[in-house]
């Protein structure tokens, strides 16, 4: 069924898909995506393995309530996770052709 010329193919297209895993790898810690709440009194930047690069306050949201403020950070911080998630998934999948199936797998 399998000869030596198809296995041997095989095996360097699973390498050539290796190596562009990595690359989209690395270019997802160089890629900032932004998020923000509360019309901008909030913005959170993350990078594509889900990692909290920067949180910026405005002057104003410290007029607002305790609660407030903690609810527009998580929203702002959460905007920018599922935008860098699906920014992510969507590069992965441009390099493994859906082989993942659409499974969601944490910091790619």
């Amino acid at each position: 069924m399998f000869n030596k010329g198809n296995m041997s193919n095989m095996l360097k297209q699973a390498q050539q898909v290796q190596k562009q895993i990595e690359n989209v790898q690395n270019e997802l810690d160089d890629l900032n995506i932004n998020g923000e709440s509360g019309g901008g009194m909030v913005k959170a930047i993350v990078n594509g393995k889900m990692e909290l690069l920067n949180l910026d306050l405005q002057k104003e949201i410290f007029e607002e309530d305790k609660d407030l403020i903690e609810d527009l950070i998580i929203s702002a911080i959460n905007n920018a996770m599922t935008k860098a998630q699906e920014e992510s998934q969507s590069r992965m999948n441009a390099v493994t052709g859906g082989m993942l199936g659409g499974m969601k797998i944490p910091g790619l």
